[in-house]
């Protein structure tokens, strides 16, 4: 693949998926330098993963799949990255509208999360089947099940949980 054609592909997938690729930035880094440090470390493990990109998965799985890999282990390294002097793509910012108290809440539980859950609750935000879940975390259908069982439990468990009809609105 020529590296032009690997640019217009990367290229296309920021701005078609920008806004997975934005929840998962929310849900792991909480500051607006490890939001850009982390964006930039999604993108290169994107561009990297282009050429191994087969079509067997939706291109939105396969971004899923990249990014939260991506941020899990830029968490683990406890945000040690170098400054980078430039920024390799731009990804469009999303619009900051108003914010649904309940929807900060649902991102602060989320961040409280380890990063398993934190992301099977971005999986199940983005309305992604049980079979889609769980070819994105390499799992069986069955355990994801259970995972998103105990997901809920913990989260209608929390003192500050909203009520049930407002958690059902965001799909959890």
């Amino acid at each position: 693949m020529h590296q032009s054609q690997r640019q217009r592909t990367l290229e296309e997938w920021i701005e078609t998926h920008s806004g997975l690729i934005h929840k998962v930035v929310r849900a792991y880094a909480f500051s607006r330098h490890d939001a850009e440090d982390l964006l930039q470390e999604i993108a290169v493990q994107l561009w990297d993963s282009i050429p191994r990109f087969r079509g067997q998965a939706k291109v939105s799985t396969w971004i899923y799949r990249v990014a939260l890999y991506a941020a899990m282990a830029w968490s683990r390294r406890e945000r040690g990255h170098a400054e980078r002097t430039e920024a390799l793509i731009t990804i469009p910012a999303e619009e900051e509208p108003e914010e649904d108290p309940r929807v900060t809440w649902l991102y602060a539980q989320i961040a409280k999360l380890d990063t398993v859950d934190r992301s099977l609750a971005l999986l199940l935000l983005e309305g992604m089947s049980y079979r889609e879940m769980a070819e994105t975390l390499g799992i069986t259908e069955t355990n994801l099940s259970v995972k998103v069982h105990r997901l809920k439990r913990t989260l209608t468990e929390r003192s500050d949980a909203p009520t049930a009809n407002q958690g059902a609105r965001h799909g959890l």
